[in-house]
């Protein structure tokens, strides 16, 4: 990635998909904290995710958005769609998006939700596929949304002009 996108500038929204009570055991017991994976994004094509760990909730979700604001990439989406079907991976959890006609809606479960909606995509299909561990599906689901390309990009990378496309 050439330049950092300014978390800043951006009227960022962010949504928790996952909060996990972990423990660990020490010499006097055990030691309660809690884990929160945040999705931040502007609905406007720029999507990013973090996790934070705190002693406390919302402490932990305070965490994690100031990590997903770090990890901030850039998206392409046509009007309220993708522009082409892709399948992005991540460990074993590995996720389809397909473009939808207007009027489809988000069609996805919640960890690919809260991924896509954050982006900005208003009608896209979605599958699934592999593990339900929340972080790797929105790893995943990430790394598909980063697989887009415009039909502008496609034309230009093949010496041609969009028509002969």
């Amino acid at each position: 990635m050439a330049s950092r996108i300014d978390a800043n500038t951006l009227q960022l929204k962010d949504q928790v998909v996952s909060i996990n009570r972990v423990t660990k055991v020490v010499k006097g017991g055990k030691n309660l904290s809690f884990s929160a994976l945040v999705v931040v994004g502007d609905g406007a094509g720029i999507v990013g995710y973090g996790s934070g760990k705190a002693r406390e909730v919302p402490m932990a979700i305070r965490k994690g958005i100031e990590a997903a604001k770090k990890s901030l990439v850039k998206v392409h989406i046509t009007q309220t769609s993708i522009p082409h079907i892709v399948l992005g991976h991540y460990g074993a959890g590995k996720v389809l998006l397909k473009p939808a006609p207007p009027g489809t809606g988000v069609i996805a479960g919640g960890a690919v939700r809260a991924v896509v909606e954050a982006a900005g995509v208003q009608n896209v299909l979605t599958k699934s596929l592999g593990t339900t561990n929340p972080h790797n599906v929105v790893k995943a689901t990430v790394d598909a949304l980063m697989q887009l390309r415009s039909a502008d990009e496609v034309a230009a990378t093949r010496g041609k002009t969009l028509e002969e496309l």
